[in-house]
């Protein structure tokens, strides 16, 4: 016996796939139901009654059997009485034992067999039509796919964002705005859903979803993508369903075919010869089989099942044949729904489907929801809402180094709403978000200037779109693959500076490299990736460039010669490009003003003769090469502002320097320096010297001339005395002692009016040897000592250069060196 708990596990077993069965299916059931009724009825009957009555009877020539009554006289035929004689009495009288000996083996040996076992070959034949429709649900292959499938079904069904995402539909038709992607045509040709017209999401369905809710959605979501994954790459259900239909005609047109012949063979009357003389007197014996009508009946009723039920499978065979049951497609749902990138799905993932239909189509569209990539990223987009209010996205509002105020945002699913309503935001950074969605709402923000795009492929819509080509001047893009980049960046008219790191001039991909001359208005373009060649379509085709920095991660540049198009030019940055020597190319660009070669393999810097033929340039730097020495002919540079030497194995610097008498900047550091020549007293305007980390022994007095000096790097040299002149420096700012062999500082420094407490650089026990009262003055704090200079009349005292020191975003004025120039 099955206990409550068991038959309660199969009948929700059985109720567990109801939504996959169609309406063939369930009819079949419920004929298997009745031809198992009428196998049981029959069953019922032949147990409790009795099956077969015999008496004894004569047999006549032409096989006759005539029975006789309690007299001896025939009962069976009354004309032929008078032509057999009477049996003696008491010679037909047989005890029950030989009565029911006899039924036993009539029962046995003279009735058919399909009479006899008919009750049970109807429920052998129903079971086994059962087993056969239910296959492939207990087949494990099938099994687990289809139970996977169901409970996911019931949940998606369940779920409160369903509901929601389906009566937003009507409220988005009514007033949707289309969005822009921009996606290359590479990436369009391949994807669908990422390339597909995208609807802003209006703030009436944002409303804040119970976090349990939000959760369990974005679960379903994560299980769905597994499942569809899962059931998609393969169509085993289809075939073992398309089997079981096969095998049940097969079995229905052998069961039809001898059902019939079979049932024929029910009689009433059944004639038996008991060959047992010895025991009685009578051989045939004439049997009635009480339960031939009533099975007859049955077995027409079966048949007719049995023909219905066929006729079922011939249809559900044809259902199967008639249509393409491997490709589902969603064409509907898309068309009555705002989610327009569904995809279509296919083997078993589309069967499925199908007959799902046949059950209740809603289920369908209920459960396309959560293959809706927009309305995933609704559900993520209202909880992003949800957990970064106004009040959370404010703290981390800041000001940066351009005093600007920025907002970072990295890792998130979005972008927050709340971002739109900072009206005050200039600086907008998006790292490692994989879907950004700058909606209309940007337009609200209308100091905005800059936005870097660090692996985050944004999308904008078209009013947002409108406003970043009217209003973004700089844009920072990441990416590693140029697939990734979004292509509205080529609709920013007024863009003026872009800069592009990673791969994005991928050479089996130049598409969005050869945009770039939309951009009209395009003045720096900042390249860090890895190229062999300059691209033409940057050095001919975009005019406007006045700064190109191209950053080529120590892969060798070797093909400069279409930089000699770039008349324009008043910055050019060739960093980490493995440079052998200066490019020639660069001498015929006429307007340049500034040359950074930072990081190459520079020996040797001979052909700075050439620059000679570039009358505006001012700063030349070269630092993080190999350069052993400095030319002799660097005195032709006479408009040299700024000269960045650091990083290199220079050991002297030649007289003919100094001749370069405009350099306010001089960098030197890094070096193997062992002397600063005297003749450094010519650079008048010199403002920034740093000679830190040479070999340098001793300061020589024409130093002490540079009047304009405000910063002096002197820093880890060897360095044992600071001579008394250093007070001469009265616009010192910056001094930096560390890393010497001083025992002592010069109480000159406080004829340094500038030098404020944090601008004197050194070890803290020097300051002990400096005089009380000059140790107490760079012992106080920088506004204490402001004040101090302030009342004494030292009006111009603090005068902070851009070039040697940054100040502070918060009203103080103190300034740091700044050591990477």
């Amino acid at each position: 016996m099955l206990s409550e708990g068991e038959l309660k596990d199969f009948a929700q077993g059985q109720s567990l796939y109801r939504v996959l069965q169609p309406w063939w299916d369930v009819f079949s059931h419920y004929l298997s139901i009745m031809m198992f009724s009428i196998g049981t009825l029959g069953g019922t009957l032949q147990v409790t009654l009795r099956k077969i009555v015999c008496v004894p009877c004569q047999m006549t020539s032409d096989d006759f059997c005539v029975v006789f009554n309690h007299r001896g006289t025939t009962l069976r035929n009354a004309t032929t009485e008078a032509s057999f004689p009477l049996l003696p009495k008491g010679l037909y009288k047989l005890d029950l034992q030989q009565y029911a000996y006899i039924d036993a083996v009539c029962y046995e040996k003279q009735l058919h067999w399909f009479a006899k076992f008919f009750p049970y070959v109807v429920m052998l034949e129903t079971l086994a039509l059962v087993i056969i429709s239910n296959l492939w649900f207990k087949y494990p292959s099938t099994s687990s796919r289809l139970m996977h499938f169901v409970s996911i079904l019931h949940k998606c069904c369940d779920s409160p964002w369903t509901t929601r995402a389906l009566s937003e539909t009507v409220a988005e038709q009514g007033g949707a705005q289309p969005s822009m992607s921009m996606c290359s045509p590479a990436l369009q040709a391949t994807s669908t859903s990422d390339c597909s017209s995208r609807r802003p999401m209006g703030t009436e369905f944002l409303s804040v979803l119970d976090k349990k809710e939000g959760e369990q959605a974005k679960a379903i979501f994560e299980k769905v993508k597994k499942l569809k994954v899962h059931v998609e790459d393969k169509d085993i259900i289809y075939h073992l369903y398309m089997r079981q239909i096969v095998t049940k005609i097969v079995f229905l047109l052998f069961t039809l075919a001898y059902i019939p012949y079979a049932a024929s063979h029910i009689l009433f009357d059944v004639d038996c010869v008991v060959d047992s003389q010895a025991l009685m007197p009578f051989q045939p014996f004439h049997c009635v089989h009480s339960l031939a009508t009533i099975f007859w009946l049955l077995s027409l009723v079966y048949t007719v099942l049995m023909v219905i039920y066929s006729v079922t499978c011939f249809y559900s065979f044809w259902w199967m044949m008639r249509n393409s049951l491997r490709e589902y497609s969603f064409d509907s749902v898309r068309e009555e729904s705002s989610f327009s990138d569904i995809p279509d799905v296919k083997n078993d993932f589309a069967f499925i489907l199908h007959l799902l239909d046949q059950y209740n189509p809603l289920f369908s569209k209920r459960f396309a929801v959560f293959l809706s990539e927009v309305s995933e990223k609704k559900l993520r987009q209202l909880n992003l809402n949800y957990m970064w209010p106004l009040e959370k996205l404010t703290q981390k509002v800041m000001r940066n180094a351009q005093d600007q105020i920025e907002l970072h945002l990295m890792l998130l699913s979005g972008i927050p709403e709340a971002v739109f309503d900072i009206r005050e935001l200039e600086v907008l950074k998006l790292q490692l978000i994989p879907d950004p969605r700058l909606t209309q709402k940007l337009t609200q923000l209308g100091n905005l200037r800059e936005i870097w795009l660090d692996h985050s492929p944004a999308t904008v819509d078209l009013m947002a779109l409108g406003f970043l080509s009217e209003n973004l001047r700089i844009l920072r893009m990441k990416f590693t693959e140029v697939e990734q980049a979004p292509w509205w960046v080529f609709s920013l008219r007024n863009l003026t500076e872009l800069y592009l790191y990673g791969n994005i001039f991928n050479q089996d991909n130049t598409t969005f490299v050869n945009s770039l001359p939309k951009l009209k208005n395009l003045k720096v373009l900042f390249i860090k990736c890895t190229i062999t060649a300059m691209p033409k379509v940057i050095t001919n085709s975009i005019p406007s460039i006045q700064k190109l920095s191209v950053d080529n991660e120590g892969t060798q540049l070797s093909v400069l010669q279409s930089l000699k198009m770039m008349s324009q030019l008043t910055c050019l940055e060739l960093l980490n490009c493995d440079l052998q020597r200066i490019p020639s190319p660069i001498f015929s660009l006429k307007n340049l003003q500034e040359i950074d070669l930072k990081g190459n393999n520079l020996k040797t810097i001979e052909e700075i003769i050439s620059f000679q033929h570039l009358p505006k340039l001012s700063v030349l730097k070269l630092k993080y090469n190999s350069i052993t020495y400095i030319p002799v002919h660097v005195g032709v540079l006479g408009n040299l502002e700024q000269l960045h030497l650091g990083h290199n194995l220079i050991s002297c610097m030649p007289p003919q320097l100094f001749l370069c008498s405009r350099l306010y900047l001089l960098d030197l550091s890094h070096n193997k320096l062992s002397a600063i020549p005297i003749e450094i007293q010519e650079l008048k305007r010199l403002q920034l010297l740093n000679v830190s980390n040479n070999n340098i022994d001793h300061l020589p007095e024409g130093m002490f001339q540079c009047k304009s000096l405000q910063s002096l790097l002197l820093g880890h040299n060897n360095l044992s005395v600071v001579p008394h002149q250093v007070g001469e420096l009265t616009n010192l700012v910056v001094l930096d002692l560390r890393g010497n062999q001083l025992e002592s500082l010069p109480a000159e420094l406080e004829e340094c009016h500038s030098l404020m407490p944090s601008g004197l650089l050194v070890e803290e026990g020097l300051l002990n040897s400096l005089p009380p009262s000059v140790k107490e003055g760079f012992q106080r704090p920088d506004k204490e000592y402001l004040g101090k200079m302030e009342a004494e009349g030292v009006g111009n005292a603090l005068t902070c250069n851009p070039i040697i020191c940054n100040t502070a975003g918060h009203g103080d004025t103190a300034c740091s060196v700044i050591y990477s120039m």
